[in-house]
């Protein structure tokens, strides 16, 4: 027995190997970590039954309750029995990966050392297989918040698997039970405690590994947040050539990895690290993986240079991870993180670069939004002054107070408008979208006033598609074209001015247009409106500029400003954005 113990504990070896390489090896650690996925679980099957086919070549073939001496046991007399790890394997692929796992190894296991020797060894295939189910169902049972299960209870569950074994040997080998039995007294007691010290040593060696594992990612975290904290005021500025260049520089200090490049929808913002030669900024995106990424919006992983897709015939890049970056559901550009030997991209970086997505993806959009902030912030206070200017405020009461002295109805009711428009601008200071229902009714407030200073001087007629009382607009986008128009596009012409406001939708889009028969816009000054200020006697010319740039903030490329001079005469202002309601 003392031979067969030590013999034994020479293949117990074999699973302290396995351990070392599931942990060790990126590969199989990789599948180790996912083993809730149906994919790692066929590969854990794979590895596993590997394991138990070269434990049963290995095994210690045993006749007549002597030891014969053998190298690889392909073929078994009849009367003999083999001592192996095959149960232990078995035992600790349940543990590591379930019921399934265990079954699915068991299984192999079995028919494996049936073919080993003779039909009568059938009741391998059953014993293996429950052996491989109950280690799975335990393994579940004693697991907590996704560990493994402990050394000492993977050593009691181990022993009672070899002790099934035993029990099956015992009942189903030779001819007699009492040949069973006389082999189990030979065996039992080798196999039950290595079979326990095998589960203890595997499962010591993963739990270590794997607390190192939090250990560094604890390390790791601590560095995430530095790098989060240290990037965050240049994301928050967008994404630009200057502020790329700087968080590229921090990333690539934090993350140790060989290079890091940033782009948005269309070129190159930064690339720091190898490569830098040329992957240079302002270029086009020009590796097919990135543009793969921008098309998807999904994270993209290779290990092969080829698969990078860079046309450059010494780039030292051999593998990387595009992830997206995505605001607001849309992609405004990538980050990516490159190596020179495709061995560093672990399932750990991949990981880290996920979650370095998501990071910086949020402080873009926490840039943006401060932006469109400020942008409200701005037409608060240009309306709030609006309030206070003397020419509109005192006029509105002038014109107030002269009719009060001969129609005090209408000025009872200009007063009331008078009171609308100021709620209006102070509600929709803090609102990004307003429904067009409120936004028509600041507008008929502004008109009521200044008719009332101008009578018959406009004529502004409203095509409105029905049904569009609740489409969400920014706010005083319809006001600021017809107030644009009044000011700037008569002159002083006193009358014959015709003011067009038409409101559609097309192809899920809204329309909102604003024309005028007018003496038009010089062309030198057409191509600036919207895009900076254009001054002007009347007025600094930021309203539009304003407008334009709230329209992008809120839907990107989607949104539209469009100012054109028309073949008849005058001209038309066409705000165009995605059509939505407070339900959509």
């Amino acid at each position: 027995m003392l031979e067969l113990f030590i013999l034994m504990m020479e293949r117990v070896g074999l699973i302290i190997l396995l351990a070392f390489l599931l942990v060790n090896v990126p590969y199989f650690k990789k599948i180790l970590l996912s083993r809730n996925q149906m994919s790692s679980k066929g590969q854990l099957i794979l590895v596993f039954a590997i394991f138990t086919f070269v434990s049963n070549l290995t095994g210690i073939e045993i006749t007549n309750n002597q030891i014969i001496p053998s190298n690889i046991l392909t073929n078994i007399a009849s009367e003999a029995s083999i001592a192996n790890t095959r149960t232990l394997a078995i035992g600790v692929s349940g543990i590591v990966g379930g019921p399934l796992v265990g079954a699915g190894v068991g299984a192999f296991a079995g028919i494996h050392r049936m073919l080993q020797s003779t039909s009568d060894s059938f009741f391998y295939i059953p014993s293996s297989i429950l052996v491989g189910i109950i280690s799975g169902w335990l393994g579940i049972k004693l697991s907590r918040r996704g560990e493994f299960p402990t050394p000492t209870q993977g050593a009691i569950v181990g022993a009672c698997m070899e002790a099934i074994q035993m029990l099956f040997v015992m009942l189903f080998t030779g001819s007699s039970i009492d040949h069973g039995i006389e082999l189990v007294k030979l065996i039992a007691l080798p196999m039950i405690v290595l079979n326990s010290l095998g589960n203890f040593i595997f499962l010591s060696i993963l739990t270590i590994t794997l607390k190192q594992e939090e250990q560094a990612k604890a390390v790791q975290t601590h560095d995430v947040l530095n790098l989060a904290a240290q990037t965050l005021p240049y994301f928050r500025e967008g994404l630009h050539e200057h502020s790329s260049q700087e968080a590229a520089k921090i990333i690539k200090h934090y993350t140790k990895v060989s290079a890091i490049s940033i782009t948005d929808n269309h070129q190159i913002l930064a690339h720091v690290g190898a490569g830098s030669d040329h992957h240079i900024p302002e270029l086009e995106v020009i590796t097919e993986l990135s543009k793969n990424v921008l098309r998807t919006g999904k994270m993209s992983i290779v290990h092969h240079k080829a698969a990078i897709g860079c046309s450059h015939p010494d780039c030292p890049l051999e593998a990387a991870i595009v992830i997206p970056l995505i605001v607001q559901q849309r992609i405004v550009g990538t980050l990516k993180m490159y190596f020179t030997d495709a061995s560093q991209l672990t399932h750990v970086e991949e990981q880290l670069a996920e979650g370095l997505g998501t990071i910086f993806s949020s402080q873009i959009e926490l840039g943006e939004a401060e932006v469109q902030s400020k942008l409200l912030k701005e037409a608060e206070i240009k309306f709030l002054q609006a309030q206070v200017n003397p020419h509109f405020f005192f006029n509105a009461i002038n014109t107030i107070s002269a009719l009060m002295r001969r129609n005090s109805d209408q000025a009872r009711e200009l007063l009331l408008q008078l009171s609308a428009y100021f709620r209006g601008n102070l509600q929709g200071a803090r609102h990004t979208l307003i429904s067009l229902k409120q936004e028509l009714i600041q507008v008929d407030a502004y008109l009521s006033l200044e008719q009332a200073r101008f009578p018959d001087r406009f004529n502004i007629q409203f095509e409105i598609e029905p049904g569009l009382e609740d489409v969400l607009v920014p706010p005083y986008s319809v006001q600021i074209l017809i107030e644009n128009t009044i000011k700037h596009a008569f002159g002083s012409r006193k009358s014959g001015n015709d003011v067009l406001v038409t409101i559609f939708t097309q192809e899920k889009n809204c329309h909102i247009s604003v024309s005028d028969n007018g003496v038009g816009i010089p062309v030198d000054r057409l191509k600036l409106l919207g895009k900076q200020p254009v001054t002007s006697a009347k007025g600094t010319g930021t309203a539009l500029e304003n407008l334009a740039k709230r329209l992008t903030n809120l839907f990107g490329t989607d949104g539209q400003f469009i100012v054109t001079n028309q073949s008849s005469g005058g001209t038309k202002v066409t705000l165009i954005f995605p059509c939505h309601t407070d339900e959509s």
